[in-house]
């Protein structure tokens, strides 16, 4: 089961247990897979086709991993749907729509189909590409940097009461647009520990902390001229937020930014490891995250 054409037509025909399934999109893709959507299409040697593509992984009857490509964006995204409101879905692209099916999983993958054996990288053919395998997750890099971002995103709420917004005001009543007077972590602990996020632990006002202001400074910048120069497509993407708010995530050459359009961002920093930045609203924020969303993919 490897290859395109008539052989990732015939790996489709094989068995294979699903365990999971992921959008590739330009406005929903795995952020791990890199900064921008042609760049997580490159990882997997795809074309960055406008219309994207759904990721499906699963064993074969014999537990080898396996990442079936298909163009069947919408059953893809159907099935996803399903399952996220706990609804049982058959996931099987049909012969005419899968791209090429791929050895091993680019995302780590919790679970394993039962009844076959532990999951593994199926044996390499002569000529295969190597394997695909999930990032190192025991250093910090743009990949963690990237998950972490993500993390922000999925819970937001958590990190941001955990800001304290007077921390934001500096003499003269005015507000810093970048503080870099707080940070935490961003490893998140266990779903079954049931806790939020590491606690931020603020510093003094005034305080600079490992080159955080002038990182911060420097992804703002590097934002703003994503407004005049259009980036590659998906380094800034939009999603729904509550409120009739807008949830933002923009990324860049070693840096990650989340933010919601009615509130303040958070800044990750590939040279400053596991540190989240909060980034007050001041007179300019509001302004460039709302150019931002003009400019951003969102999901069709």
């Amino acid at each position: 089961m490897a290859g395109t054409g008539e052989e990732a037509a015939a790996a489709a025909d094989d068995a294979l247990y699903v365990l999971t399934a992921v959008l590739l999109t330009p406005a929903q893709f795995p952020s791990v897979l890199g900064d921008d959507y042609p760049e997580a299409c490159a990882a997997l040697g795809l074309a960055p086709l406008a219309d994207g593509y759904g990721l499906v992984l699963g064993q074969d009857g014999e537990g080898s991993r396996w990442t079936i490509v298909t163009d069947d964006v919408s059953l893809v995204a159907v099935a996803i749907a399903s399952w996220d409101c706990g609804m049982e879905y058959d996931l099987s692209p049909s012969e005419d729509t899968v791209v090429v099916a791929l050895p091993g999983w680019p995302l780590a993958v919790a679970v394993a189909a039962p009844g076959v054996p532990a999951p593994h990288d199926p044996a390499p053919e002569p000529g295969d590409r190597p394997a695909l395998t999930p990032p190192d997750a025991s250093g910090w890099g743009s990949a963690q940097r990237r998950m972490g971002a993500d993390e922000v995103a999925l819970q937001w709420a958590l990190w941001r009461e955990q800001i304290d917004d007077s921390r934001f005001v500096t003499e003269g009543g005015t507000t810093r647009e970048t503080s870099g007077e707080t940070s935490g972590e961003t490893d998140v602990p266990d779903e079954d520990e049931g806790e939020g996020p590491a606690p931020v632990g603020a510093e003094e006002p005034g305080r600079e902390s490992g080159g955080a202001p002038s990182g911060v400074r420097r992804v703002l910048a590097e934002a703003r001229a994503y407004v005049d120069t259009p980036p590659p497509l998906g380094r800034v993407r939009s999603s729904f937020a509550p409120g009739g708010a807008r949830t933002l995530r923009a990324d860049g050459p070693g840096w990650s930014l989340v933010a919601r359009t009615d509130d303040i961002a958070f800044v990750l920093l590939d040279d400053m490891p596991g540190e989240v930045l909060p980034v007050g609203r001041g007179p300019e924020l509001p302004a460039l995250l709302e150019a931002l969303d003009k400019m951003a993919v969102r999901p069709s």
